[in-house]
């Protein structure tokens, strides 16, 4: 039987991403933000969708074993052109080389979910959106947008969000999932399992 949720303990989010947590907060999910202390880069995976999927699962699993009976949410993003798969750029002339690579090209940006429940049973998920880089930008707005540096820490090393939204003429998917987290899908996944939305 599933459990139900206790409103005196938040959802464990097994991040510290600030989008994350904002989506979840505006949405009214009580959160408590915890580091996974995952190394991204030990995880070697071909296949994009299942090194996002190996990527949330290990972070909501290290959290979910210092929180134990609670209700944790592990995220993660990866970008892949189809031949390569790209997390966060290593350094800022990697981060340049992707950005130029992507050029007037499309990709994909897979975002993977993982909920552990209170009982420890797993629930997986993800969501995949196409986006379209600008074929006009010059190599010194790219050099640009790296020196700002707000793309560093991003899979694909981009924010949409912000200044990064200059760089790209389409996206087709959910804009959420750009962000950092397929939401609709996870909430779905939360109250399908019992999570109580107050």
């Amino acid at each position: 039987m599933t459990q139900r949720s206790n409103p005196q303990l938040p959802l464990v989010l097994a991040s510290t991403s600030f989008w994350r947590r904002k989506m979840l907060e505006d949405v009214g999910i009580p959160l408590e933000c915890v580091g996974s202390g995952v190394d991204e880069r030990s995880f070697i995976e071909s296949d994009p969708e299942r090194l996002a999927a190996v990527l949330a699962r290990a972070k909501a699993e290290a959290v979910a074993h210092r929180f134990p009976g609670r209700w944790v949410l592990g995220s993660d993003q990866v970008v892949t052109d189809g031949y390569e798969v790209w997390g966060k750029p290593e350094n800022p002339a990697d981060h340049l080389r992707r950005l130029q690579q992507m050029r007037g090209k499309s990709h994909d940006l897979i975002s993977a979910y993982c909920l552990v429940l209170p009982e420890g049973r797993v629930i997986e998920g993800s969501d995949t959106t196409r986006l379209w880089v600008r074929g006009d930008l010059s190599d010194r707005e790219l050099d640009a947008y790296v020196a700002t540096e707000e793309g560093s820490g991003c899979a694909g090393g981009y924010a949409v969000e912000g200044k990064g939204a200059w760089l790209f003429e389409r996206i087709d998917g959910d804009f959420w999932t750009v962000l950092g987290m397929p939401l609709l899908k996870v909430l779905s996944t939360l109250r399908a399992h019992g999570w109580v939305h107050a």
